[in-house]
């Protein structure tokens, strides 16, 4: 029944329904993926040097780690941490009681030893004028020679005796060596301490430095800036105020653990209090005379070769460029020959894009409406490790 109704239908009826049907039929066409965004980095030349930034802790030139000369009972401690103290002023107090019995022992000892030595000392003179009378025999005098020898010798030792006991009684009260600050407290009233352990820690005044540490790669380009002043710089955290160092002292070996080389930058009297935590930068020639540095995530391998994407600023896309890669320092690569500065590349993502790729530059939510602008890795200085 439906045939023979669209056969009856007029050609002006049926001519748009076929068209339609004949348009749905068609393949639709395939819309253009959208444009991948990128961060991206201009280059700029670097001139043989590397720039690294460290994080370092303020100390003071000498620390001494302070304890009791004597073993004891600790009856107080009269300084807190951080308290700044004076030369001799007393930092704590043992309980003195059985040193000052020890004392009153040892004068009763220095007694007993004068009155044998003048005893000994009078019989020798009167025995000495009976030889010569001719009463006793010379070995009788030889005699009391000896034992008065004898009795001065123990009279020269109970003096020694007691003056070392009365020095320990001085050593029943802990003082401060030299001007400066407590730095480390490891005492309290009631506690029992040996002859020299440590019990506090004492910043002296004067010189300080600036005490970072460098992984175990840069030990010989570090060491090598030994004692030339300019080679490092630093600056208090959250200020601007650069100050310029002279790297002092260099550990030997590196840590067994974080395998890194403890560095000590002299900062004189600079203004950096004692624990502030302060930044080193350090310019480092590095083995070629000249090269681009930039991010280690920026290089990608493909082919087998190690390329940089480099981005097309008038068409929007990016190309794999093949590099020759020099000096490795942390997160930041020297690239000897390859690209130029003035280009931009790709710094994050390169994994993931190809050959003639259409990207965008990325922008923060904050610069949404704003042209992006390039970061110069020259305006930065590339972060190092710290320990």
């Amino acid at each position: 029944m439906n045939t023979l109704r669209w056969s009856k239908a007029p050609y002006y009826v049926l001519l748009p329904l076929m068209a339609a049907m004949l348009a749905g039929c068609g393949k639709k066409p395939v819309a253009e993926p959208p444009a991948r965004s990128v961060r991206t980095l201009v280059l700029s030349e670097t001139g043989g040097v590397l720039e690294r930034e460290f994080a370092a802790e303020i100390r003071a030139r000498t620390e001494s780690r302070l304890g009791f000369r004597v073993g004891g009972k600790v009856n107080r401690r009269l300084v807190e941490l951080g308290q700044t103290v004076t030369r001799g002023q007393v930092l704590a107090q043992l309980d003195p009681q059985d040193l000052q019995l020890g004392q009153v022992a040892a004068r009763a000892g220095l007694a007993a030893a004068e009155a044998q030595a003048a005893q000994a000392a009078a019989n020798f003179k009167r025995f000495n004028e009976l030889k010569t009378q001719g009463f006793i025999s010379a070995a009788e005098l030889e005699r009391y020679d000896t034992m008065n020898k004898s009795a001065q010798a123990g009279l020269r030792q109970a003096q020694a005796q007691a003056g070392v006991q009365s020095n320990q009684t001085s050593y029943a009260a802990l003082t401060a060596d030299a001007p400066g600050v407590i730095t480390g407290v490891d005492l309290e009233a009631g506690m029992v301490v040996g002859a020299g352990m440590p019990v506090l820690t004492l910043a002296h005044d004067g010189p300080r430095d600036a005490v970072f540490s460098v992984p175990e790669d840069m030990g010989p380009t570090v060491r090598a800036l030994m004692g030339k002043p300019g080679a490092l710089k630093a600056r208090r955290w959250g200020t601007q105020d650069w100050v310029p160092v002279t790297l002092r002292e260099m550990a030997a070996a590196t840590d067994p653990l974080t395998r890194t080389y403890l560095v000590k930058a002299d900062v004189g009297r600079a203004g950096f209090d004692l624990g502030q935590t302060a930044t080193v930068v350090l310019n480092a020639p590095v083995r070629v005379a000249g090269g681009v540095r930039v991010p280690l995530n920026a290089l990608a391998e493909r082919g087998g070769k190690s390329v940089l994407w480099v981005l097309d600023g008038k068409a929007m896309t990016v190309n794999p460029v093949p590099v020759k890669t020099s000096d490795i320092t942390g997160n930041v690569i020297l690239v000897a020959q390859g690209i130029q500065p003035g280009q931009e590349i790709v710094t994050a993502g390169v994994h993931v894009l190809t050959p003639g790729q259409k990207v965008r530059r990325y922008q923060a939510a904050s610069s949404v409406g704003q042209p992006a602008v390039p970061v110069t890795p020259a305006a930065t200085p590339a972060s190092g490790a710290s320990s």
